[in-house]
């Protein structure tokens, strides 16, 4: 279930409403374009700018959109444990196939402190848990000794890995079973050679096709088929994350294909004019545009 080519969705605004109309129309993107799976309310879908019952209302109409048709893992992580636990309770009572679970920000816990705050939502809630462990956005990270620790919690079984070492996934692969996967899309074949199992993407919002093929041809083995893709995505893929904070330039690109607006919440700004030149000769080069 937790493997493949996962879209961590974006959340379309209208005047600064969420735009459900177009939010249902990126699902049936997805679906038709064979994604494995659906993680809404992740960074990418700017869950820190949405209030709780806007959060709410996204899983549910993902849920509803998506229809069983692919697993959705949605996005209840929070810096407080309650919190956690409430919006993951809510997840399971709406119907979601289980949830992403991102390392507390700001209040940096402690190992021990990571650990027994996992560990409380996955007792609490019976539902898997993939964990998100990604330092440059909280201001601290889970080592591999913790990871494993986890994996032996029932109910955790995944880990989007998104500290950027080939390192760290190689000793949590060595030290337990857990499904890691990749958390930057640039590195989800070099992830592969280490025991990474597919992606849940950023880009994906705008070529689910693409990333399916190449996760899929990982899944089989075949690295070296999946290097063309790796070698054909990496350039978007790293405008994606290095033109602007994510996810803005994810944005901008939508809004240029006419998926979405580019609108995004304070304290997040559009991607400045200088940098959508750069943005849209991508998009022309990979075939996007003409």
């Amino acid at each position: 279930m937790f493997t493949g080519a996962m879209v961590a969705l974006i959340t379309p605004f209208q005047d600064g409403e969420i735009d459900f109309q177009t939010l249902d129309e990126l699902i049936d993107f997805q679906l038709e374009n064979g994604i494995d799976g659906i993680v809404p309310v992740g960074t990418t879908g700017e869950s820190p700018t949405l209030s709780h019952e806007e959060h709410k209302q996204v899983i549910e109409r993902v849920v509803k959109a998506v229809g069983g048709k692919v697993p959705v893992i949605a996005g209840a992580g929070s810096n407080s444990t309650a919190e956690a636990i409430e919006l993951t309770a809510f997840s399971k009572k709406v119907g979601a196939d289980a949830t992403l679970q991102v390392g507390p920000y700001y209040n940096k816990p402690t190992q021990e402190g990571f650990y027994q705050h996992f560990k409380a939502i996955a007792e609490e809630v019976d539902l898997p848990i993939v964990l998100y462990n990604i330092p440059g956005r909280c201001g601290a990270g889970m080592i591999p000794e913790t990871i494993s620790r986890l994996a032996e919690v029932e109910n955790i079984v995944a880990i989007k890995e998104a500290t950027g070492s080939l390192d760290q996934a190689s000793e949590i692969a060595a030290r337990c079973d857990i499904t890691i996967v990749s958390g930057d899309d640039s590195l989800t074949l070099p992830l592969a050679s280490v025991g990474g199992k597919g992606v849940i993407s950023v880009v994906a919002n705008i070529v689910p096709a693409d990333v399916k093929a190449m996760t899929d041809l990982i899944l089989e083995g075949d690295l070296v088929s999946a290097r063309q893709w790796h070698k054909k995505l990496f350039t978007l893929c790293k405008s994606m994350l290095t033109l602007s904070t994510n996810p803005i330039p994810i944005k901008a690109a939508a809004a240029m294909l006419n998926m979405a607006s580019e609108e995004l919440r304070l304290p997040m700004t559009p991607l400045e004019e200088s940098k959508k030149a750069i943005l849209k000769q991508t998009l022309k080069d990979y075939g996007l545009l003409n």
